[in-house]
């Protein structure tokens, strides 16, 4: 759901904007969901996933193979860490990411590889992603990330120092009455200092049932 509810905020902001030239990078891409989801609803045909573990990243290779969208959509085994050096400095219009949203030594790290990697900050810290999604972008360019409400300070820390100006933020909740899970933010390279927090984003209407608002993200 992370990943379907990311791009359902980045196209509330970019899909009447896009071209087929737009160049988009998903940071930690895993097996590429979000660049298929972003072609699918923008009119960019210049998307690219980066992977470092070389399972997921040939997973999401297939995935593009499988839905005929190798012309458009690339997916790039490489360190995120690496990743102004592997594309060059302000070489993208648009960066998304999903980090790894849990500290190396907070909570339990799954024994699967692959999963550890994914959820626990093992290959990078959310430091590295700030600076790289800063290096990356052009002068204007913007940068999409879903993460936890209560790494939010560091977040804003991090995202300061690399003159990433956020612009909007949502929060997302469970269910009307309970805390907030997620947190969905908008940042702009250069920008000036002004955000929006936008109405929260409930999933559930009662246990089992998406809120209409959440049908409307799925089907889009």
């Amino acid at each position: 759901m992370d990943a379907v509810l990311l791009s359902g905020f980045v196209c509330e902001s970019i899909a009447a904007k896009t071209t087929a030239d737009t160049k988009i990078l998903d940071l930690g891409t895993g097996t590429g969901i979000l660049p298929l989801l972003l072609r699918a609803k923008t009119d960019s045909r210049n998307i690219t996933g980066l992977e470092i573990q070389s399972e997921m990243a040939e997973m999401a290779g297939r995935s593009v193979l499988l839905n005929d969208l190798s012309d458009s959509v690339k997916i790039v085994e490489g360190d995120l860490c690496e990743a102004s050096s592997l594309f060059g400095r302000s070489s993208f219009d648009i960066v998304t990411c999903n980090p790894p949203y849990m500290k190396k030594d907070g909570g339990l790290v799954n024994p699967e590889d692959a999963k550890a990697v994914a959820r626990h900050e093992i290959c990078c810290t959310f430091a590295d992603v700030a600076r790289e999604a800063a290096a990356l972008l052009v002068p204007g360019g913007k940068f999409f990330l879903v993460h936890r409400p209560e790494r939010l300070t560091e977040i804003f820390a991090e995202l300061k120092a690399n003159k990433l100006e956020i612009k909007r933020l949502r929060m997302v909740h469970s269910f009307a009455d309970s805390q907030a899970t997620m947190v969905l933010i908008e940042a702009v390279s250069g920008g000036n200092t002004f955000m929006k927090v936008e109405k929260p984003l409930i999933i559930y209407e009662e246990p089992d049932k998406y809120t209409d608002e959440i049908l409307a993200i799925y089907r889009f």
